[in-house]
């Protein structure tokens, strides 16, 4: 599956959440409690790397 990850192609494995994927996400909960592994996505702001499962041609930032 291919997604953008701050501007780089990536392929993942289907059924993977942003966190399992991206380096360096920082400290987070892994629960979506925390707030500390946000992100945005297809410009979205504020969302839970740890809960989002990736989908074919999702941008995420991580900045």
């Amino acid at each position: 599956m291919n997604v953008t990850v701050n501007g780089q192609p990536t392929t993942v494995e289907p059924g993977r959440t942003i966190a399992a994927v991206v380096p360096n996400i920082g400290v987070f909960c892994a629960i979506g409690v925390c707030h500390g592994c946000l992100v945005t996505v297809n410009g979205v702001p504020d969302v839970r790397a740890c809960q989002r499962v990736l989908r074919e041609g999702d941008e995420v930032s991580t900045r």
